[in-house]
């Protein structure tokens, strides 16, 4: 079935207000849903919409809620989400952080007890429509065991990192550390299909092609060692400096009920003619040096935009029971 953007909005904001969030929030977070629709994300998108419901009426995420904005140094923002959506308090939080980079040069913004904020990219490309470089990191409940390992210590802790440029991104980049995003493993499960050797570990700590296992085992680090030391380094970033929770004492994210997420997203904003170089003219060099060759490309570059999109028919039926 074919959706436009405008119904994926529309559809998601009554069922997020039906199932007790407020309109404001609401509105941001069926924003980000339709962005992940919008560019092929459907991870983050429709199929996050019914979690988002279920744990909105067992009290895992609070809808209700005000997000609290502090800037406790010149360069510093910090948002509260006090265990409601990362959404509503990153969009409150913005115009302070943009703010502070360009009058310090860089900044940081430290989203603090948040729900999953789902597509970390989505976050940074907003940073990077103002003009600055947007790095962003988040965790998430803890399937990945290091190299050597069975017991899951770390969560697929994201990287995205956004470039600004004339219009568009001049790159745009949102990756996990481990070697694959948890929802694949998910989705492989529901849909009765194998995972490809090297995604994950049973619980034995042995390879696996079941996705079953897999969930019941441990994914594993992207590029070994290297993936596992950037997770770590994620974890440190976005717990250790937001004082949010550690991806080992978060229970699985679409649990329908249980403590809040709790989690924490950090971000840094660069002015990129802070330090007087020319971001805009080396990056342009790079890219035309990548355009000699007609099968390699710059990340995000260009970045999909679909409308209408294409959503299964089961999905889409239940998303009208959600929003009633």
């Amino acid at each position: 079935m074919q959706v436009s953007l405008d119904q994926i909005e529309t559809a998601g904001f009554k069922a997020l207000e039906r199932h007790g969030a407020d309109a404001w929030q609401a509105k941001e977070v069926a924003q980000a849903v339709r962005r992940a629709e919008e560019t092929g994300n459907v991870i983050c998108g429709l199929y996050y919409l019914e979690s988002y419901c279920v744990q909105l009426q067992s009290g895992r995420v609070d809808g209700q809620v005000s997000p609290q904005i502090t800037r406790p140094r010149p360069g510093t923002v910090r948002a509260d989400a006090c265990f409601g959506f990362a959404q509503p308090a990153f969009a409150k939080a913005l115009p302070e952080a943009v703010a502070a980079a360009r009058d310090s040069g860089v900044a940081i913004l430290a989203v603090a007890n948040a729900h999953t904020c789902t597509s970390l990219g989505y976050f940074t490309e907003q940073i990077a429509s103002q003009g600055l470089v947007g790095l962003g990191f988040t965790n998430a409940s803890a399937i990945v065991a290091g190299p050597g390992g069975k017991i899951p210590v770390l969560g697929t802790n994201p990287i995205a990192m956004t470039l600004p440029g004339d219009g568009a991104p001049a790159m745009h980049a949102d990756f996990s550390t481990a070697a694959v995003a948890l929802g694949k493993i998910t989705m492989a499960k529901a849909a009765g299909e194998t995972i490809p050797l090297g995604w994950a570990v049973d619980s034995d700590g042995n390879p696996t092609t079941d996705p079953e296992a897999a969930l019941s085992g441990a994914l594993v680090s992207a590029a070994g060692p290297k993936g596992w030391a950037m997770g770590l380094l994620v974890e440190a970033l976005a717990a250790g400096l937001t004082g949010s929770v550690l991806s080992r004492d978060v229970k699985g994210l679409k649990a329908p009920d249980g403590p809040p997420h709790g989690l924490g997203q950090f971000y840094i904003l660069i002015d990129p003619n802070a330090a007087g170089g020319d971001l805009a003219g080396r990056f342009a060099s790079v890219a035309e040096a990548v355009a000699q060759e007609p099968d390699v490309r710059i990340p995000g570059v260009p970045r999909r935009q679909l409308d209408p999109v294409d959503v299964p028919d089961a999905l889409w039926a239940r998303v009208q029971e959600l929003a009633g």
